[in-house]
């Protein structure tokens, strides 16, 4: 375990690579929240907090994370391993997974809106169908965390 003599360095708020991967997450889902209001003419709070759309925050927020554990404690060692694996599987998984399960709502969703109204079905809540991210969301959030956390450092260098 690591221990600092420095209670200053031992602060959340110094925490370089945490503090990216938050403001990574903040910015691309105000991205969402913006785009989508201009867009649609409404504004969601939901938003601010949900998953799916464009850039993908949970791809902005990995990819922040890893690249500033690189810049903080080498490209070459465990942390930045681990960081990079993470990212690549939670990427991988907004293409493939939630994505498909994201198609698969909006299928349900279909079928139950063609119900009779006495199927006990006919009255359930829709499921969510923005979960998953096609190719250029994932990779415009990865590169969205990339420049974040490569500004980060530029600050705190």
């Amino acid at each position: 375990m690591h221990s600092s003599t420095s209670s200053s360095s031992s602060s959340i708020f110094a925490n370089y690579p945490l503090i990216s991967a938050v403001v990574a997450f903040a910015v691309a889902q105000s991205i969402k929240f913006f785009t989508t209001g201009f867009k649609d003419k409404r504004w969601d709070p939901n938003q601010l907090i949900g998953s799916g759309g464009m850039p993908s925050s949970h791809s902005s927020t990995v990819t922040a994370l890893a690249t500033a554990i690189g810049f903080h404690y080498g490209f070459g060692g465990p942390p930045f391993a681990i960081a990079t694996i993470l990212a690549c599987i939670v990427m991988y998984d907004a293409i493939g997974l939630r994505l498909q399960a994201g198609r698969q709502a909006e299928v349900l969703n279909q079928i139950v809106c063609q119900l009779p109204a006495e199927h006990p079905l006919a009255a359930s809540r829709p499921l969510r169908e923005l979960l998953g991210h096609t190719p250029p969301q994932v990779m415009a959030g990865g590169l969205l965390g990339l420049v974040i956390a490569a500004i980060g450092y530029l600050i705190v260098r």
